[in-house]
């Protein structure tokens, strides 16, 4: 089968084994046969990313692995990332523009722009255009620096110039030649799904105690992103009845948010489990390696209703309910 060689040569044969055990694969890609298509890359990117967001946090594996061993699969919906749109970035590409350039090629497109005043964001989603019910979206967000106080600014500089840019110049001509329609090779394929997946990742250096706590008194999700960089902020599981699975959590004793958001149009049903703790390295003002406990990734659920006289899924996101999911990784919000 296509998608599970080039899965097995990104994450190892166990690893891809176990993820189509875990995952539901969109049937049009369960195909035999040596052409590999976008959609195919797409999902393996995808794949790949959830097992790397498994393997984070603790919480959402254990809900996985409860899920299995009932005899069920996981529907992934979307998955999440961070960006900061400032032009003092390395040589990284700023906010979105760094992740927009791995996803287009592979078939996404923006469909939708969300606003957050709230947490000084803008939200983007891009959907797959070939299989845009069954390939998992992405939802990426930028921060605004220049919304913050100026020492704010100073401190998000500090920590983003140092970014390096984790694509080569083959992997940028392996985007570019499939952006322009061109098939890849099964050992081009691999390649390119594992730029793709290195390229959701923190790409600065560890930042100083003292800037992480100058990001964090005016923004818990600048502070993320200066431990976490572009990694995979969460993984989404499209669940019949979000409430229900959310007292499922509470019962098996994991911390979850206390309310499910509901999207204006009350289609759209979101909760999530608290943010792990992770264990991450600043430099103190000796400029000494020191480490602390601070928020990670996380793990979601959501419920999505039919669009009214459609037959189709309502795909969208909501600005109330992104900004009420990202204080799980705001330290002591739920």
């Amino acid at each position: 089968m296509i998608l599970k060689s080039l899965l097995a040569a990104v994450v190892g044969s166990v690893d891809a084994e176990r993820l189509f055990k875990t995952l539901h694969v969109p049937m049009g890609l369960m195909t035999e046969g040596s052409a590999i298509s976008r959609a195919h890359m797409a999902q393996a990117m995808n794949m790949a990313l959830f097992n790397d967001l498994i393997s984070r946090v603790p919480s959402g594996r254990a809900y996985v692995e409860e899920t299995i061993a009932a005899g069920g699969k996981v529907n992934f919906d979307h998955g999440a990332l961070r960006t900061v749109a400032w032009s003092a970035n390395g040589t990284l590409p700023p906010g979105r523009t760094a992740i927009a350039r791995l996803l287009e090629p592979l078939g996404f497109a923006q469909v939708d722009i969300y606003p957050l005043p709230r947490l000084k964001m803008t939200g983007y989603a891009y959907r797959h255009l070939d299989l845009p019910e069954e390939i998992a979206q992405f939802f990426v967000s930028e921060l605004h620096p220049e919304q913050f106080s100026p020492a704010f600014q100073t401190a998000v500089t500090r920590v983003v110039s140092t970014s390096v840019d984790p694509l080569t110049p083959d992997e940028s001509t392996l985007l570019a030649r499939l952006a322009k329609g061109e098939t890849l090779g099964l050992d081009e394929a691999v390649a390119l799904v594992r730029a793709c997946v290195r390229g959701f990742g923190r790409h600065h250096a560890e930042p100083s105690l003292s800037d992480y706590e100058t990001l964090k008194a005016e923004s818990a999700e600048m502070a993320w992103i200066s431990t976490e960089g572009n990694a995979f902020n969460h993984a989404t599981d499209r669940v019949a009845d979000v409430f229900a699975t959310a007292e499922a959590q509470r019962l098996a004793g994991r911390t979850i948010k206390e309310k499910v958001e509901i999207s204006a149009s009350g289609r759209v049903r979101q909760t999530a489990l608290i943010a792990d703790k992770v264990k991450r390295g600043f430099l103190d003002v000796h400029g000494r390696r020191t480490e602390r406990v601070v928020p990670g990734s996380f793990y979601e659920f959501i419920s999505r209703d039919f669009l009214p006289g459609s037959g189709r899924l309502d795909l969208a996101f909501d600005t109330g309910n992104a900004t009420g999911i990202f204080n799980v990784t705001a330290t002591g919000e739920n």
